[in-house]
């Protein structure tokens, strides 16, 4: 009887610790690359060396472009920011604001990005939108931030 009993608080120990670790808070960074439907925005951020400042204290918003979305863009477009490492670090950093803003949270009108330019947030009812993307995911909290997935990849207006 012992023995089983000491076998019985072993597993609910190893269950309880696992359990844990499963649930354990991420970093807005950390929330994108376990998200299967975001690993190319991922691999972008990787490239770009975006990693350590998403996993940093933040608070960040983070218009997430899916994987369709970024089947969407024309390659000639994709092939353009993968020669240029300065020019997709401002495209991803379009997509990021400074602070964190839920979808209940979200009034209309202009917001400043992390590059410096803005966009638009607009919301009607339980929809909303950033420029002409549409998130589809709102309200992925991270532990630095929140992530709403969006059905575009948004292009900066040109640096005058």
């Amino acid at each position: 009887m012992f023995h089983r009993r000491v076998l019985f608080v072993a597993l609910a120990a190893t269950l309880v610790s696992g359990c844990a670790s499963m649930s354990s808070p991420k970093s807005v960074a950390d929330t994108i690359a376990a998200t299967p439907s975001l690993s190319t925005l991922n691999g972008l951020i990787v490239k770009t060396g975006l990693t350590p400042t998403l996993q940093g204290s933040g608070p960040f918003t983070v218009f997430a472009p899916t994987n369709d979305a970024f089947k969407a863009v024309p390659a000639k477009t994709m092939d353009a920011l993968a020669k240029d490492p300065a020019m997709l670090r401002n495209v991803l950093t379009y997509h990021v604001l400074a602070g964190k803003v839920m979808s209940g949270d979200v009034k209309n009108g202009p917001v400043k990005t992390v590059n410096g330019a803005s966009v638009a947030l607009a919301k009607a009812g339980d929809f909303v939108t950033v420029e002409e993307s549409m998130v589809q995911t709102a309200n992925i909290v991270a532990t630095n931030g929140v992530i709403h997935t969006v059905d575009r990849v948004m292009i900066p207006p040109a640096k005058k």
